[in-house]
C-alpha cells in the first residue's frame, strides 16, 4: 500500500467528530484538559497541541511490513464497531499491511516514555501488566477491521488500577498503563490473528483501539 493516509471515519459520523472536537475545546476552555496534563507534569498550554497532533495523527499510518492474508481481504466498505463506523480502504491485493498509527501509538508511546522516568518502575510494570491482561481479555477481532476495544473501558480501568497501585502517583500510572496496556494487550498480542481477519490495513493504535487510547490520555488522568 503506497499511501499512509486513509479516511478513518465515514461521512455519516463527521458531525460526531466535530462535536467531539467542540467538547474537547470546551474542556480546554474550562481548564479540565489543562488540569489533566498538569497532573502529568506538562504545562497546560501543551494540552491543546497534544490533542490536536493526536487527532491529526490518527489519520496517518506508517507501514512497517506486509503479510499474506489467509482469507479474503475486505475492502472499500464501512464497518460498525462499538458505536463507531470505520471506512476500510480499498485495496486490490490479498495482503494485509501492518502499520503503526501516529496518533494512537507513536505519540502516546513518546509521552509514556517521558513520564516513565517520573514514576516507580515497579509500579509502572505492575500497572502495564494488569492493563495488558485486562485489555487482552476484552479485545475482539473484527472481520475486515482488525482488533477492537470498547472506547470507554481502557480509561476507566486504568484509572482504577492506578488508584489501587499508587494513589499518590495515580495520574502518571493511569496514563502509562492505559496507553501501553491497550497497545500491547489489544494490538501486539493479537498480531497472529491478523492474517485471518481479511483487513487491508492492520494499524497498531489505529482503527479499533485509537479511541480508547485517545480517551485514556484524558479521562483516566482526570479520574485518577
Amino acid at each position: 500500500m503506497s499511501s499512509i493516509f486513509y479516511s478513518r471515519l465515514a461521512a455519516s459520523v463527521i458531525a460526531v467528530l466535530f462535536f467531539i472536537l467542540f467538547v474537547l475545546f470546551l474542556l480546554v476552555g474550562l481548564g479540565l484538559i489543562g488540569i489533566a496534563f498538569n497532573k502529568l507534569g506538562f504545562p497546560p498550554g501543551y494540552a491543546i497541541l497534544i490533542l490536536f497532533l493526536s487527532l491529526l495523527g490518527s489519520y496517518v499510518n506508517i507501514p512497517i511490513k506486509q503479510i499474506v492474508s489467509r482469507t479474503t481481504v475486505v475492502s472499500g466498505i464501512e464497518i460498525d464497531s462499538y458505536w463507531f463506523r470505520y471506512v476500510v480502504p480499498l485495496v486490490k491485493e490479498q495482503r494485509t499491511v501492518i502499520a503503526v498509527n501516529l496518533g494512537g501509538a507513536v505519540i502516546p508511546v513518546i509521552i509514556s516514555g517521558l513520564l516513565i522516568f517520573r514514576a516507580n518502575p515497579v509500579e509502572v510494570l505492575l500497572g502495564v501488566s494488569v492493563m495488558t491482561l485486562m485489555i487482552h481479555m476484552i479485545a475482539r477481532p473484527i472481520k475486515g477491521l482488525g482488533i477492537a476495544v470498547p472506547a470507554l473501558l481502557p480509561p476507566v480501568m486504568s484509572a482504577a488500577v492506578a488508584l489501587i497501585i499508587s494513589p499518590q502517583n495515580a495520574p502518571i500510572i493511569a496514563y502509562i498503563s492505559g496507553t501501553l496496556g491497550s497497545l500491547i494487550g489489544a494490538d501486539l498480542l493479537n498480531l497472529k490473528k491478523i492474517p485471518d481477519l481479511g483487513a487491508p490495513v492492520a494499524s497498531i493504535g489505529g482503527a479499533g483501539t485509537f479511541d480508547g487510547i485517545f480517551l485514556t490520555g484524558i479521562i483516566s488522568v482526570l479520574l485518577a
